[in-house]
């Protein structure tokens, strides 16, 4: 089992960078999957960007391809999402969340999940 801590929100400028950080506690946290999702007031949580514990493999949605970047550091049990010219239609709480096999984009494959953070971009 693992638990997840996400944190580095905030508010932000249109064109400006961020990196949000998902700290983990538990064992073994280098064989989990970690996913990053996001939801928007009344939208449905997304699939933004994964990293496979399988192969290290990295798999980005299209809305955020070549601006968001997800990396991980075993050694410090976190994963990071690094997001790059943010655009107003980023603003959304933005999830960690960690399963035992490779990057699925399904919310429901995920047992594991953090708390959430506040991601808001002004234009």
């Amino acid at each position: 089992q693992v638990q997840l801590v996400e944190s580095g929100g905030g508010l932000v400028q249109a064109g400006d960078s961020l990196r949000l950080s998902c700290a983990a506690s538990g064992q073994f946290f280098s064989r989990y999957t970690v996913g990053w999702f996001r939801q928007a007031p009344g939208r449905e949580r997304e699939f933004v960007v994964g990293i496979s514990s399988l192969n290290g493999r990295t798999y980005t949605a299209d809305v955020v391809k070549g601006r968001f970047t997800i990396s991980r550091d075993n050694a410090k049990n976190t994963v990071y999402l690094q997001m790059n010219s943010l655009k107003p239609e980023d603003t959304a709480v933005y999830y960690c969340a960690a399963r035992g096999s490779g990057v699925d984009y399904r919310t429901t494959e995920y047992p594991y999940w953090g708390q959430g953070t506040q991601v808001t971009v002004s234009s």
